[in-house]
């Protein structure tokens, strides 16, 4: 088989993840999911239309070099899985492409949630689904809500020459409550095996989305003046 080859048809089946969580996220009343599950994405979809400046993600290390990233894709915290995957781009400090790759991600190591943020609807002016509410006093969302999080993924870097490394990437949402030393959106990298690491959060925006946080479980109010239980009256005969 060819290097060309081998090279398509590792491309081909990210893409298609990329894409799928793409879809998801602009269609996300059509994911039955169960709770702990969410959508996320880094550097890409839509977080790149307000402000050019959040996609890519980009890390610097303490030497002036810089990983720019996208993707998209799921993570379920039940079951301890993810299924992402995406593009990077590898820059020197003069700003030269040094390589470019495609990231498929392996492993979810953890995911440490911040919190439900429903303001950030307002912020995004975006809609995840119809809008359910439970009684006024008592507002449960059954639909898709933006949450900040940190989600740490083992995953695989295939530049489109050389060879393949594994490395642990860092997708920080500052959304919910938020950590004193996580106030910062973005990404960072640790190559393992050692090397350098990517530590700096340059720029770029992440969101995790909870597919459904839960529905309200609260009964149907009686009708004014009614007591439900007493019998139904009986017809005269």
């Amino acid at each position: 088989m060819s290097s060309q080859r081998v090279f398509s048809s590792r491309v081909i089946a990210p893409t298609g993840v990329v894409g799928l969580a793409i879809f998801l996220m602009a269609f996300p009343a059509m994911a039955q999911s169960s709770s702990g599950e969410y959508i996320f994405l880094v550097g890409s979809g839509f977080l790149c239309d307000a402000d050019a400046s959040a996609c890519p993600a980009a890390a610097k290390s303490a030497d002036g070099t810089i990983y720019e990233m996208s993707g998209a894709g799921t993570l379920n915290t039940q079951s301890k899985s993810v299924n992402a995957a995406g593009t990077f781009t590898h820059k020197s400090s003069d700003g030269n492409t040094v390589e470019t790759g495609i990231w498929i991600a392996s492993e979810l190591v953890s995911f440490d949630s911040y919190g439900m943020a429903p303001g950030a609807l307002m912020q995004e002016r975006r809609v995840f689904g119809p809008a359910r509410l439970g009684p006024k006093r008592m507002p449960m969302p059954s639909g898709p809500m933006p949450a900040g999080g940190l989600g740490v993924f083992r995953i695989r870097l295939l530049p489109m020459s050389g060879l393949a490394r594994t490395a642990v990437l860092q997708v920080n949402c500052a959304l919910g409550k938020v950590p004193e030393e996580r106030q910062t959106e973005g990404i960072r990298l640790t190559f393992e095996g050692g090397g350098v690491e990517f530590d700096e959060e340059v720029s770029g925006r992440a969101l995790f989305v909870l597919t459904r946080p839960g529905a309200s479980v609260t009964p149907k109010a009686s009708a004014p003046g009614v007591n439900p239980n007493l019998a139904p009256p009986q017809a005269n005969p």
